[in-house]
This record gives structure tokens, sequence and C-alpha cells, in this order.
């Protein structure tokens, strides 16, 4: 693909943590993506040169491991595939009209601008849309039966008792609250991951006991991931990120 539209709002929203460094190689890495339509390149080092960022290997290797998946061909990025996939049916369909309307012999040679432009992709980049929707519907489901609120004190103890090697948070304010309450209310809802769900204090922190038991005990992410430079390793914003928090309960980083 040689163009997609961007929605600013919407990437500003999801990428408000990151630093100026990986905000670039974020930017880098979805271009990439988009013009290859092939999975990145295992290789960090190989990466960093495809994107002209060969002296921060650490800044793609965060990229990476929060924003994309690991498969053995590479990185792949769901949200960019969707649109990939989009915009591909979208050029079959417009190019089987085309042929319709002006005939198999002639249907490049009297195409209008509008029905060449059609082959393009118009549909705007929403990184975390479905993560929005999964927050809204298990917020609307709590009905009469009104949840506590997030108990972050607790929260916090439960998370040091369990991955106390890694970094504490000694603040905790802002829009690290705001993931956190928005995680509270999402494990709350029954679902897959929590059949019963919670609805009260002492249940939820029952499951975000064992959630933090099962991050410590059966994923590789207690353990952080080897890049040129050093080990990487998560901390508490990182897990409750909306993202990252989904491919946690979907096994991604399961041992």
């Amino acid at each position: 693909m040689f163009y997609y539209q961007f929605n600013i709002g919407d990437y500003q929203s999801h990428t408000s943590h990151l630093s100026e460094m990986e905000d670039l190689a974020y930017r880098r890495l979805l271009d990439w993506y988009y013009l290859h339509e092939t999975p990145i390149p295992l290789e960090i080092n190989e990466v960093a040169r495809q994107i002209r960022m060969r002296s921060h290997t650490d800044c793609i290797a965060n990229v990476l491991l929060e924003y994309f998946e690991r498969i053995a061909d590479g990185w792949i990025h769901h949200r960019a595939n969707k649109e990939i996939a989009k915009a591909g049916d979208k050029s079959e369909k417009a190019s089987a009209s085309a042929k319709a309307r002006w005939g198999k012999k002639d249907a490049n040679a009297l195409q209008t601008q509008s029905e060449g432009n059609a082959t393009h992709n118009t549909l705007p980049i929403t990184q975390d849309t479905e993560h929005k929707t999964q927050n809204i519907e298990a917020n609307a489901s709590l009905s009469a039966d009104k949840l506590p609120d997030c108990p972050h004190k607790e929260i916090l103890i439960l998370y040091k008792k369990h991955l106390s090697h890694l970094s504490q948070p000694r603040v905790w304010e802002g829009s690290r609250q705001a993931n956190l309450r928005q995680r509270w209310k999402q494990a709350a809802k029954p679902s897959n991951y929590s059949p019963d769900g919670y609805k009260t204090m002492e249940a939820g922190l029952k499951w975000w006991d064992s959630f933090f038991a099962y991050v410590a005990n059966d994923t590789k992410l207690a353990n952080g991931f080897q890049t040129k430079d050093r080990t990487w390793l998560p901390d508490l914003e990182w897990i409750v990120n909306a993202t990252n928090f989904a491919k946690i309960i979907d096994g991604k980083y399961a041992k």
C-alpha cells in the first residue's frame, strides 16, 4: 500500500505515553508495514537499519512488544492487517465495477478520475477501537449491581507481592490510574478469561491476585526480553495498558 489515512486523535490517545523516539519508531514501523505488507523482520538490528534508527534498538523493541505480535515469520500488526485486507477487497471491487461498465477491452482507457482513486484505501486507522468497545460493553454490563471503585492501593500491593523484582511505581496518578480503573471494570465483566466476573471488592482482589500470579509464573514477561543492549522488563503501567493487557489475557506471552 502506498497510501493510508491517519487518524491523529486516535493515534495520540493510544500513544501518549511513548517517548519521542518510541513515537518516531512506531510511525516508521507502521509506514514500513503498510508499504511492504509483510511481517517486520525478527532481527532488531535489521529492523533498525530498515527504518533508519540504528542507534535506537531499545525503542524499536519496546514498540514491537507493545503494538505488534511476534510469529514465526516476524512481527505482525493485526489492525494494519485488517486495513490492508479491506483495501485489497475495495480495489478488487472497483476493478470489477470498471470492467462491468466499460467492457473488458477498454476498461482502463476510459476510467474517470474518481474510479481511478477508488483503488486507494480511504479507511482510517483506529488503533484501539476494539479495546474501547470492550471497555464500553464492560461498563454497561454492570447494571444495577454497582461495582466498587477500583482499589488502586490494594492492587499495587498485589503487584509487588508477585512481581517485586519488576519496577515499582512511586507515583500512581493521571493516565496510570485511568488505565487501571478501566482494567478493573473490564475484568469484572463475565468473559472467557473471567467466567463469573466479580461484583465485590473481595472477589475483585482475588482475581487480580491470581492474574499477577499468572504473569509471574506462566508468562515470559517476568524474565523480560533480551535486546541488543539490555534486558527489557515490563512494569505495572505497561501491564494495564489496554493493548498489552489484552495480549496477556490472550496468552501471547505464555511460556
